[in-house]
């Protein structure tokens, strides 16, 4: 788990995850390793879902993910 706060990161992989439940909707499971600070090279795993996430078009790209009170988002740079 990481603190609160804001760190740089870059996509390392992005695979479309179906929803076993519903199969109109699927979220886009991201490993995103982060590129500086004192956790630079740690790697986090996460799910995103929204509208016109493509999974191949996300690798490489850089983020910034947030993290308040224990909750992370991911803004796609």
């Amino acid at each position: 788990m990481l603190a609160d706060g804001t760190y740089d990161a870059i996509v390392v992989d992005a695979a479309r995850v179906e929803d076993e439940n519903d199969a109109t909707r699927a979220h886009i499971a991201i490993d995103l390793a982060i590129t500086r600070g004192a956790r630079k090279g740690d790697v986090v795993a996460l799910r995103a879902s929204g509208e016109g996430l493509d999974a191949i078009a996300l690798l490489g790209l850089p983020v910034t993910l947030i993290v308040e009170h224990g909750v992370p988002r991911v803004r796609f740079e």
